[in-house]
């Protein structure tokens, strides 16, 4: 499939001094992303130049090939200031999805640099039919988060006969023929431009399509980190950015702000005392969790060992516990943070509404507990889990 990516200007030069440039960008504009209903373009470019696009993309093709953990890392660090931009960035982990792609179609993505950008929809997944070239792709997909900064989108297929094992199939195709249906309007997360996407008659080859969770065509450990539960962990992740960023600005506004009826200082109330000291403890013990399990499940595929059942699960339940700690935590930080927090602009909202949004996807939603209780009972869980 002829494809025109841009031409990639990434170097392997100071990334902190760029992070902190994205950091910078991302304060000065997070108010414009809300009312925009995306990230700017000057915003992607600068995650594409802090490496969130090459680092998980494999060194045979002039990506870093970061462990998961500094991925996550990564993520969570941008979340604390911004989670529409730590969800958009986060994104940056579907090098590990396209690694199921053929290793020719690989070379093609990344023959012009590693910071390709990928976006895409799954759900509800169209009918694809055979064609001469391929499959020819038509419908519309919604939750198409980054899509407005994509080079190229994949979006859920379903094909007579093909054999996924029960899961979706992807075919993927330059954001050039994808439009772009404008109308992502949430309570939280408003800046991630997650709208519809549009498909009319694109013919896709066999070998520009995958099993979304399949086969990784690499063999390198990272490439065998389950799909699925890595993807869960990206977006949970923004979660726990977003708490952090909310106690931190809580912990701020407390020591220098006195009770209009003349009450104490904020910080010295024992109720906000001892409620941010439990939010603190909640945040870090789901924080813990979370890269504990992360790091031992990398640590048993760089031994050259599979991941047992229960190591997946793991991931996937520290996950969608981390999620929910989360949202917990902006809420207990909403809630300190009386008549201030309320204004639609301020920071402690902002925190805690797209952190509330986080265990709302799919991924992370109340039905993943059931499903992690299950294996860890021995029980079978559905396709795709975990």
């Amino acid at each position: 499939m002829g494809i025109a990516l841009m031409p990639q200007a990434v170097s392997n030069g100071d990334r902190g001094a760029a992070f902190d440039s994205l950091l910078d960008a991302v304060r000065a504009q997070r108010d414009q992303f809300s009312r925009d209903q995306q990230i700017s373009a000057e915003v992607v470019d600068l995650i594409r130049k802090a490496g969130f696009y090459r680092a998980m993309v494999a060194k045979r093709f002039g990506g870093d090939e970061s462990s998961p953990m500094e991925f996550l890392r990564m993520v969570e660090r941008l979340s604390e200031v911004d989670g529409s931009a730590g969800w958009v960035a986060s994104f940056g982990f579907s090098a590990i999805y396209l690694s199921a792609l053929p290793v020719p179609t690989l070379e093609t993505i990344y023959a012009n640099g590693p910071d390709v950008i990928f976006a895409g929809g799954i759900y509800p997944p169209q009918k694809a039919v055979p064609v001469e070239g391929g499959l020819e792709v038509s419908g519309r997909w919604s939750w198409g988060s980054g899509s407005t900064g994509a080079d190229l989108i994949g979006v859920g297929i379903k094909v007579e006969g093909a054999d996924s094992g029960g899961l979706p199939l992807i075919a993927v195709m330059p954001a050039s023929k994808v439009r772009i249906d404008r109308n992502w309007d949430v309570i939280g997360l408003k800046g991630t431009g997650s709208h519809d996407m549009v498909v009319d008659k694109v013919v896709v080859p066999k070998d520009w399509t995958f099993i979304r969770g399949g086969k990784s065509s690499l063999d390198q450990p990272l490439y065998q980190y389950p799909t699925m539960p890595l993807a869960a962990q990206v977006l949970a992740v923004v979660a726990l950015g977003a708490a952090r960023g909310a106690i931190e600005v809580l912990a701020e506004l407390a020591g220098g702000r006195s009770s209009i009826t003349g009450a104490a200082n904020l910080a010295d109330r024992p109720y906000l005392q001892t409620d941010i000291a439990k939010a603190e403890a909640l945040l870090r013990s789901a924080r813990a969790f979370f890269y504990a399990a992360t790091e031992e499940a990398y640590a048993t595929l760089v031994a050259g060992d599979e991941l047992s059942v229960h190591q997946r699960t793991l991931l996937r339940l520290a996950s969608t516990n981390a999620a929910r700690a989360g949202a917990d935590v902006t809420m207990a930080v909403y809630r300190l943070s009386g008549t201030t927090g309320i204004a639609t602009d301020h920071m402690i909202a902002r925190h805690m509404q797209d952190a509330m949004v986080v265990p709302q996807h799919a991924f992370l939603a109340d039905g993943t507990w059931q499903n992690a209780g299950r294996v860890l009972l021995g029980m079978d869980s559905p396709p795709g889990f975990p």
